[in-house]
């Protein structure tokens, strides 16, 4: 069996996160296609840039010629456009392609619904602009943001350069706000997915990565049990 993903161009970690909680599921399959998201992801030109639908739905036309039983846009600009367009895109895909269609950003919001939490500490590598849009995207989807870190990058390479130990730090002092429920991790090339276990561990916290998400939701939409991979990837995998 076989799980496509779309990942952003200028994005290091999807792959390497897919490949590695699929290599503790054997059988499954990671396929992979990129549509042109890099560079610098400033207020403006969010603004100005939503998804390319044509690329996307042609990249998740070529996944489909391998059958994979589900399709995952692993990036998170649903959260910077409003969590609505990534419910649009899912239609699309499986409009286009017949397969189940699932996205990082929504996967994110279904896991913190199953965990039934509504105060998040929200971590990201973003400016302080792009988090203001987060924050107003979250909250508007019912979510308090009671916490925040966001490191003040503006280049997508640049948020895949962060070390996992550097996004820890991040999540341990927003966590140690106290009111917080849940941690999430948000954005696809921040890589929080290695250290989502050890925070859990150490905070007391489900820690959801938006990477490992898009994982999740995937596995699931292709009936597949994650219950395996709860030990090294975090609590997210055994809902």
């Amino acid at each position: 069996m076989a799980i496509g993903t779309i990942t952003p161009s200028g994005n290091r970690t999807v792959e390497r996160v897919t490949q590695a909680i699929c290599a503790t599921l054997p059988g499954v399959t990671p396929l992979f296609t990129r549509i042109p998201v890099f560079g610098n992801t400033s207020p403006d030109q969010a603004a100005a840039n939503p998804y390319d639908w044509p690329a996307m739905l042609q990249a998740a036309e070529l996944l489909g010629h391998a059958e994979p039983a589900a399709i995952c846009w692993n990036g998170s600009k649903g959260g910077d456009y409003g969590f609505d367009i990534d419910e649009r895109l899912c239609a699309d895909i499986t409009a286009r392609t017949g397969l189940p269609a699932v996205t990082s950003a929504l996967a994110t919001l279904d896991a913190l619904r199953r965990l039934a939490a509504r105060r998040i500490a929200l971590i990201t590598p973003y400016t302080t602009a792009a988090q203001a849009r987060s924050i107003a995207n979250f909250t508007g989807k019912g979510f308090a943001v009671t916490a925040e870190r966001h490191a003040g990058l503006s280049d997508n390479l640049s948020y895949g350069a962060v070390p996992p130990g550097e996004i820890a730090a991040m999540a341990r002092a927003a966590a140690a706000e106290g009111s917080a429920e849940a941690i999430v991790i948000f954005c696809t090339n921040f890589n929080g997915a290695p250290v989502a276990a050890m925070l859990e561990a150490e905070t007391g916290l489900p820690v959801i990565d938006s990477a490992a998400a898009g994982v999740w939701a995937a596995l699931r939409a292709a009936g597949i049990d994650t219950s395996r991979t709860v030990a090294s990837w975090g609590r997210t995998f055994s809902l």
